[in-house]
């Protein structure tokens, strides 16, 4: 039996690195509001622990009802729920792993301690989710038709230098969370760490508390969109599917639901879908290589198509960030079969998460 955990704090909790972490508000309301999402991946003998069993139900009816409204279609569903791990639990399948997490659960069970992983197994993962991991594998995939840049700095004189060189850069910490851990800087306004306190005082801090910041240039982005892959622990990494989605100032707002074939239509509007196949089989390989034998689980990779240098035509970022858990796309992929189940290339849904009222929700919309 497996037991299944949305922890959307994760990417927090691993920038923290502690087992008696606390989530922000946020974090925690998100995991309340949105703790039923494992029932959409879930086998009927597994189990999804969540806060609250009975938000988690009414929760779960209103996104079926939401579906059958839009489909024309009664959707049943069927989730055993529990707010502890259960002596039966074989294996947990979490968001994402942290040290924060396997503390948590073993306080609500001491035995699950058994299937979880271990501490250097932990610490493994949070070293591939550092962004210098995503740099890496970005200059493996730099094929023509791409574009991108990543360095690690553990000073400001690098960053200087990449800012002069770059005239623009996005910073970013090693681990943060979407949307946050993201800084913009402009030579024709700062210069570090003379100029601009808060700035300065950002990278400082970060600096101090993960040793380094990532420096990127500036592209001028036009699409969000990223691949999804499963890894099987031993070294296999597997395409899933792609995922288009919306941000708004680097926070995720929603993704789009639709078949393969569409997605990469809409993709194939500004980029040949001959570049998007080549990357995707070079990123299988490339994970591959990187990860081997050291992870097990969901992960997602975040492209962007940005404009030419010259403003003309558009080029592909294929590695703006790894992440080392599910992700919104992996949702958008559980969903895609209960929204489309013909697989009708003509209908095309969004999935966004709305804030109404004191609470999160999950909706779908046609487009």
């Amino acid at each position: 039996m497996i037991l299944h955990i949305f922890n959307p704090e994760h990417d927090i909790a691993l920038a923290a690195d502690k087992a008696n972490f606390t989530a922000p508000h946020a974090g925690r309301q998100l995991r309340r509001d949105l703790g039923y999402l494992p029932a959409l991946w879930a086998d009927g003998d597994d189990e999804v622990m969540v806060d609250n069993i009975e938000t988690a139900e009414n929760n779960l009816s209103q996104l079926m009802r939401n579906i059958a409204r839009l489909s024309g279609k009664p959707l049943a569903t069927h989730a055993r729920w529990t707010m502890k791990p259960s002596t039966e639990t074989r294996r947990v399948d979490p968001w994402g792993w942290d040290k924060a997490l396997c503390a948590q659960l073993i306080r609500k069970r001491k035995s699950v301690a058994d299937v979880l992983p271990s501490d250097s197994q932990l610490e493994t993962i949070r070293r591939l989710s550092h962004r210098s991991t995503a740099a890496e594998v970005l200059q493996k995939l730099r094929v023509d038709g791409t574009v991108g840049e990543a360095y690690y700095c553990t000073s400001f004189e690098e960053v200087n230098t990449l800012l002069r060189h770059y005239g623009r850069l996005v910073l970013k910490a090693p681990w943060s969370s979407s949307g946050r851990g993201l800084r913009f800087i402009d030579s024709r306004t700062t210069m570090l760490p003379q100029s601009d306190s808060t700035q300065s005082g950002w990278i400082r801090n970060v600096l101090r508390q993960q040793g380094s910041v990532m420096a990127e240039p500036y592209y001028n982005k036009v699409k969000d969109f990223g691949m999804e892959f499963a890894c099987d622990g031993r070294g296999n990494v597997a395409y899933l599917g792609l995922s288009l989605f919306h941000t708004v100032n680097g926070a995720y707002t929603g993704n789009l639901l639709a078949t393969e074939e569409k997605k990469r239509d809409e993709l194939g509007s500004y980029l040949p879908t001959s570049l998007i196949d080549q990357v995707q089989a070079l990123l299988c390989r490339q994970l591959s290589e990187v990860i081997r034998e050291q992870y097990e689980g969901p992960l997602g990779v975040d492209m962007m198509i940005v404009k030419g240098a010259d403003g003309e035509g558009f080029m592909l970022h294929p590695c703006v960030e790894i992440n080392f858990r599910r992700t919104m796309g992996h949702v958008a992929l559980a969903l895609h079969p209960l929204v489309n189940p013909e697989d009708d290339d003509d209908v095309v849904r969004v999935m966004r998460i709305e804030y109404q009222e004191g609470n999160y929700k999950l909706k779908i919309q046609r487009l």
